[in-house]
């Protein structure tokens, strides 16, 4: 066992040329051995006969099958014209079909294994030397056959490896980009919300800082309550990242009982807000209490920038297995075409996230104008039950 594995280590290291240049002569010198010992005194030309059943050697790898074919015609001439010269085992034949049992298709590997049973059973003078033939050739197409199934399930392994290599490589990205989007989604809606409301208030106030004291002192309650919440949203979202493996499950998610809040700092910006919020709200999973919450946040960010609206509804409800989520306000809204087309809307990066978020619940959301173009309306869909859970671990 130390023997064979120095010589793979050894040969490793050699040219596949000069190893077959070696194999070569060490078959050469085996045939030229047995003319040597036998009985009968042989010319000089018996000799070159026997080397040149080995010279094709060094090519059996290029070109298997003619590497057998002239090594073997020269064997069947020296076993015509110097029968008893012949080696026991010739090395040069057994090597030849050896290769070309590892490297030929499987027809010429079978037309081969043919020819060599017939020829071995027609070109020996006994029984014995017969079956002898048989076994040495026969093997030695077995052992060319077992290297090329070992070799070909090396390779099939190697792919597979691959693959599966690449397929981590493919998720692993996946994951860092469905993170990077989950972070971006989460720093939107604090900051967006939290700005917003900030601005506005920040411009009402010095306008009634004289008239209305009391007001410009709750504008700047307002103010500061928006960026103490921001703050510590932030660090839910950040604390996360400088923990060392610390995953998205491990900060806490804003939970529907906050929207309270949320409702009560946009008050503050002027807008009346009905919250209506779904009963047992500690029975809705937490990763839909935080879709909605942020859902919920996102639609009265754009209501306080965009829509001049003075009244927005927030409902929050349980319909069986889904949670209801529907934000509608009285302003401006979108102008409707004819034909009943909206015109003026694309969306934004806010509602985009709405989606997202409904989708990655197993739910979906739309907005848009509300009935007949007044005001604007958002709703989301968010499964409960089973048919929510196997949505978002299959997606």
């Amino acid at each position: 066992m130390v023997g064979a594995v120095r010589w793979r280590n050894w040969s490793a290291g050699l040219s596949p040329y000069v190893l077959d240049s070696l194999l070569a002569v060490a078959a050469a010198g085996v045939a030229i051995w047995a003319v040597y010992n036998d009985d009968t005194p042989w010319p000089w030309w018996v000799y070159l006969l026997a080397v040149s059943t080995a010279l094709p050697l060094p090519w059996r790898r290029r070109a298997p099958l003619a590497a057998l074919a002239v090594g073997s015609a020269a064997e069947v001439v020296l076993s015509v014209v110097a029968h008893s010269a012949n080696a026991q085992v010739p090395l040069a034949g057994v090597i030849g079909l050896y290769t070309v049992a590892e490297r030929c298709s499987d027809r010429v590997r079978w037309t081969v294994l043919a020819a060599v049973v017939v020829g071995n059973v027609i070109g020996t003078h006994s029984p014995n030397g017969m079956l002898f033939s048989l076994l040495t050739s026969v093997g030695s197409y077995v052992f060319g056959s077992l290297v090329r199934a070992q070799r070909q399930l090396a390779r099939l392994e190697a792919e597979r490896a691959r693959e599966a290599g690449e397929r981590v490589a493919s998720e692993a990205g996946r994951a860092v980009a469905e993170e990077r989007a989950r972070i971006a989604r989460e720093m939107h809606d604090i900051l967006a919300h939290a700005v917003s409301l900030m601005v506005i208030q920040a411009e009402a106030g010095p306008l009634v800082v004289r008239s209305d004291p009391d007001r410009a002192v709750r504008a700047f309650d307002t103010i500061a309550d928006a960026g103490r919440d921001a703050m510590i949203q932030l660090r839910r979202v950040l604390g996360v990242l400088k923990e060392q493996g610390a995953g998205p499950e491990l900060a806490p998610q804003p939970r529907l009982a906050e929207l309270a809040d949320v409702a009560e700092r946009v008050r503050r910006a002027g807008l009346a807000v009905e919250l209506e919020l779904a009963d047992g709200p500690a029975e809705v999973p937490a990763d839909v209490q935080a879709a909605a919450y942020r859902i919920v946040q996102e639609a009265l960010t754009n209501t306080v920038k965009h829509s001049g609206a003075d009244r927005v509804v927030v409902r929050v409800r349980r319909a069986e297995e889904v949670l209801e989520v529907v934000v509608s306000d009285n302003g401006r809204g979108l102008p409707v075409a004819a034909g009943g087309t909206v015109t003026g809307w694309s969306g934004g990066r806010g509602l985009v996230g709405i989606r997202e978020r409904a989708a990655a619940c197993g739910g979906r959301a739309e907005a848009g104008p509300g009935p007949a173009g007044e005001g604007f309306l958002v709703s989301a869909r968010l499964p409960l039950g089973a048919a929510g859970v196997a949505e978002r671990v299959g997606g």
